[in-house]
């Protein structure tokens, strides 16, 4: 193991997406808007979950626990990177820069296990509805979540211990907005092998086990679909799961493409605005790909901004 790479290294520059200075105010401006689309979308969610009470069931609890991360994990990437684009010192402390990473790796990994323990309550209700509420009852759901934090906790410090093991000696500038594995590795001076060797095996094993999940679970809920003879059923039982497809896609699409390859294929200047897509873009993109197709999340706002005195009363009735 490498020593000494805190002595060699107190603090890190992040470059941030570009150098152009006149694309700073307008880049600013607009990663400021989707951040605040971000924070009102997901806490909204959050609210409507925890305040209405035809959306206290596992589904919902599940979708509150990722708009949840999704807001933890804006949190945790935009509000350094907006600093970035409007401060002269772009520098970022050792400490802060670990604290970034290990927090980024957290909530994704959780997010990663979650959107496959959705795909499982999916299975559960459309195979299964009889027993729905006894399988997927309260205390199984917070059971199911504790592990799943437990899991990202474990994976997390794993990720950020064979990041920060290794010593950056020659240079401190990091050619992105964040504390991201890939451009760690890119600016160690140590052999990276081994590091690269365990984060590879932990990636491959959360997302294997989140996306085998998704799949034996869309495979019996199709197997079921197609045995229904009723075509509204189907389209019901269709209409439930696109939501949660959309966003599995988006999200591990993303994280296949970023990280199960090897550090010599990487381009920094392209990968860093591939990953604007996945900390900044799908966190903004979830709440709105499962309210604008779910009645019940549609109905449940309504029925909120009612009583907010935001709709009157004949338009609440209408919807």
């Amino acid at each position: 193991m490498d020593k000494g790479n805190s002595s060699a290294v107190t603090e890190f520059m992040l470059l941030g997406l570009t150098n152009n200075p006149q694309m700073q105010l307008p880049l600013f401006v607009m990663f400021l808007f989707i951040y605040v689309i971000t924070v009102i979308g997901n806490l909204g969610m959050i609210v409507l979950i925890c305040t209405q009470s035809q959306l206290h069931n596992p589904m919902y609890f599940f979708l509150g626990n990722l708009s949840f991360l999704d807001l933890c994990n804006s949190s945790v990437i935009v509000p350094k990177m907006l600093a970035g684009f409007v401060a002269e010192s772009k520098r970022i402390a050792y400490n802060a820069c670990a604290l970034q990473l290990y927090l980024f790796i957290l909530f994704s990994d959780i997010e990663c296990i979650l959107l496959g323990l959705m795909a499982y309550d999916r299975y559960v209700a459309i195979c299964n509805p009889l027993l729905y509420t006894v399988i997927m009852s309260r205390k199984v759901c917070k059971q199911l979540m504790a592990v799943v934090y437990i899991i990202g906790t474990v994976d997390s410090i794993a990720y950020t211990y064979c990041t920060f093991r290794l010593s950056f000696c020659s240079s401190n500038i990091i050619n992105h907005f964040f504390c991201d594995i890939p451009p760690l590795l890119e600016l160690s001076c140590s052999d990276t092998y081994l590091s690269e060797i365990v984060m590879f095996i932990f990636v491959a094993y959360v997302e294997a086990g989140s996306i085998g999940m998704i799949l034996l679970s869309y495979a019996y809920i199709l197997s079921t679909i197609l045995r229904m003879r009723s075509a509204e059923s189907r389209h019901k039982a269709f209409s439930t799961c696109a939501s949660h497809l959309t966003a599995v896609g988006i999200f591990h699409g993303t994280v296949l493409f970023m990280y199960l390859r090897p550090s010599s294929s990487y381009s920094m200047d392209q990968d860093k605005w591939a990953s604007v897509f996945y900390t900044i873009i799908i966190p903004m993109l979830n709440p709105l790909i499962y309210s604008l197709r779910n009645k019940d999340v549609k109905h449940a706002l309504i029925k909120t901004l009612g009583k907010m005195g935001f709709l009157k009363r004949n338009d609440i009735v209408s919807k």
